[in-house]
C-alpha cells in the first residue's frame, strides 16, 4: 500500500514538475503515473548503490552531491519511460528538486 502511494505522489510531482520546469514534459497522466513507478523503483534499487559509490565525493560536498544524484535518477527514469522528456541537467536538477520537496511533504 505504501508503494503504491508513493507512485501516486511520485506521479502527482512529475506532472508538477513539467508543468513549472521548462525543459521537462509529459505526454500524458499515464505517462506520468509509469514515470512514478519507474522513479520509484529507480529510486529503491539504483539510487542506494549510487549514494554508496559516490559517498567520498558526497562527503566533500557536505552532502550537496546528493541533488546531482537525484537530478540523475529523475534523467535516467526518462531515458526509461517514452512519455517523460527531460532536457539537459538543469531541467533534471529543478525536476528532481519538486520532485523530492513533494515526496518530503507527502510523508
Amino acid at each position: 500500500m505504501g508503494f503504491l502511494i508513493r507512485v501516486l505522489v511520485n506521479g502527482a510531482a512529475i506532472l508538477l514538475a513539467a508543468s513549472v520546469v521548462p525543459g521537462v514534459a509529459v505526454r500524458s497522466v499515464t505517462s506520468a503515473l509509469i514515470a512514478g513507478f519507474v522513479l520509484a523503483l529507480i529510486n529503491a534499487i539504483v539510487r542506494p548503490i549510487l549514494v554508496f559509490l559516490t559517498l567520498p565525493i558526497t562527503l566533500l560536498t557536505l552532502g550537496l552531491f546528493i541533488f546531482v544524484l537525484n537530478a540523475f535518477c529523475f534523467w535516467l527514469a526518462s531515458v526509461f519511460v517514452p512519455g517523460l522528456t527531460v532536457e539537459g541537467f538543469w531541467a533534471a536538477f529543478l525536476g528532481a528538486l519538486i520532485v523530492s520537496v513533494v515526496s518530503w511533504l507527502s510523508t
